[in-house]
């Protein structure tokens, strides 16, 4: 076997350790994975499983098939969160396995926005109308984006469709200005979710640790918008975004998840938060958490190799008496005074830049923050959607074509797996 198969051989082998999925979507934690991830400080992203699911879609046929993949890999008790959208059935299959939940942000912002613009839906169905003949681009009914992208090319090609309206004498009644001037304010106050959804839907960065900026930024955003808007119409459907958001975003900064991954982002940290009792909250269960853990002294014995304690042994007995001195020392450090003094010093540290990867500083930082470095492993692992994952399902449509209908569902299974994995 030469170097290069054997490389690529360990690099599968891991490859299929690691996970970030959703739906089963598992951000797992293990001690030899840990190794891996902070080696080369990269999340890595898999798919364990693709099956047919023919059961009724009950929370507990769900929790059992989620259990059945976590114990095909042994990851059963290393779940760190689960990501999935806001199927009410899903969302109840995970917490019935006592994993912990993590809506996908990026669902969140399509329910907000499909419910306001439900207050200019005779808007939205006069553009609609027609628009097949028009080659438009039509909306779906799943998506918010997809009418914010039918609003904004219509609004694009306004002089052109007026234009082609009057020509072929459709039987459409034209839009009047002030519908216009609805389309075209709520474009505007549309773009900001549209600039949300696109960049936490990427897979290069952490996303989950830039929720409580990007939920508080669409917040302010759409309460300056209501000063701006002119239109009735769309005064309404601000208002009715922002009233969404306060009740979903409400006490945002007390989620567990989301409060530890922010801070131990250091693009962030407290700069994040707006309520100083829960970033004090927040900031006492990191200290308690890193207390638990047990970082040994670099200078402690137990991590001497042998040639330098000869080497030790044959000192002058001078420096014994300081030896001893160390030594007591070391025995006699308060794991939590230590962690405080690490939590301390990190948050005093300048904030990493906005654009760059967080894995990255703890790369530079691992040595000198020991126990924070291994929760960020906890955290940092946790994406805010499951957009990446539902696009590793929809590549079955690439291989199950009209040419190859007659793939059994187990190859189907195979391709897709191999297809995800093997990139």
């Amino acid at each position: 076997m030469t170097s290069t198969s054997a490389k690529q051989k360990k690099i599968d082998e891991e490859l299929v350790k690691m996970i970030a999925t959703d739906f089963q979507p598992f951000s797992i934690v293990d001690d030899k994975l840990h190794a891996i991830l902070l080696k080369n400080y990269k999340r890595a992203s898999c798919l364990l499983d693709c099956f047919e699911f023919s059961n009724r879609y009950t929370y507990v046929n769900l929790a059992e098939e989620l259990l059945r993949v976590a114990k095909e890999w042994n990851v059963e008790n290393k779940v760190v969160a689960c990501v999935t959208d806001n199927i009410a059935n899903l969302a109840k299959a995970v917490r019935f396995l006592k994993w912990i939940h993590h809506p996908c942000f990026a669902n969140t912002i399509n329910l907000i926005v499909r419910d306001a613009l439900k207050v200019i839906k005779h808007v939205v169905d006069k553009v609609r109308m027609g628009m097949p003949d028009l080659n438009l681009k039509q909306d779906c009914a799943t998506t918010w984006n997809s009418t914010f992208y039918m609003l904004k090319r219509i609004l694009e090609s306004k002089d052109a469709v007026m234009s082609t309206l009057c020509v072929i004498n459709a039987p459409i009644a034209p839009l009047s200005q002030e519908k216009w001037e609805v389309v075209r304010e709520t474009c505007t106050v549309l773009e900001p979710f549209e600039q949300v959804t696109l960049e936490i839907s990427t897979k290069s960065y952490v996303t989950a640790s830039k929720m409580l900026i990007l939920c508080r930024g669409l917040q302010r955003v759409t309460v300056e918008n209501q000063t701006s808007i002119l239109t009735a119409n769309v005064k309404e459907l601000v208002n009715t975004l922002c009233a969404i958001m306060n009740k979903m975003f409400h006490r945002l900064e007390y989620n567990i998840v989301l409060s530890e991954t922010t801070i131990l982002d250091p693009r962030f940290k407290k700069l994040a938060f707006n309520d100083t009792t829960a970033f004090d909250e927040t900031v006492q269960r990191i200290t308690s958490r890193a207390a638990r853990f047990s970082h040994p002294s670099p200078m402690s014995e137990g991590q001497e190799g042998t040639e330098e304690k000869q080497e030790r042994r044959q000192e002058s007995d001078v420096w014994r008496l300081f030896e001893e001195r160390l030594t007591g020392d070391s025995t006699r450090r308060n794991p939590l005074s230590d962690s405080i003094m690490e939590v301390r010093s990190y948050l005093e540290e300048p904030l990493f830049q906005r654009s760059a990867d967080p894995l990255n500083w703890w790369e530079s930082r691992a040595s000198v923050y020991p126990r924070l470095t291994y929760l960020m492993k906890w955290r940092l692992c946790i994406v805010a959607t499951s957009i990446p994952s539902e696009r590793i399902f929809s590549k079955p449509g690439q291989i199950i074509t009209d040419r190859r209908s007659q793939i059994r569902p187990s190859m189907v299974k195979q391709l897709v797996f191999l297809n995800a994995n093997l990139q």
